[in-house]
């Protein structure tokens, strides 16, 4: 028979991997292509500024 401690401790192993479960879809699903977007972006608006600025060095 299962005592209630070990009751109350498999609930906790089970809230514990649930939550971190949860966690990893969210963060693969939505903030891992958010900050690599938001990166690309970045370098993008990077790279035309240095082209930008080099056109205006050589006018």
């Amino acid at each position: 028979m299962v005592e209630f401690d070990q009751y109350l401790g498999f609930l906790a192993f089970l809230t514990i991997l649930t939550i971190g479960f949860w966690l990893m879809i969210f963060l693969i699903t939505f903030v891992v292509p958010y900050w690599l977007t938001g990166n690309l972006i970045e370098m993008w608006k990077e790279r035309r500024e240095a082209k930008r600025a080099e056109r205006l060095e050589e006018s």
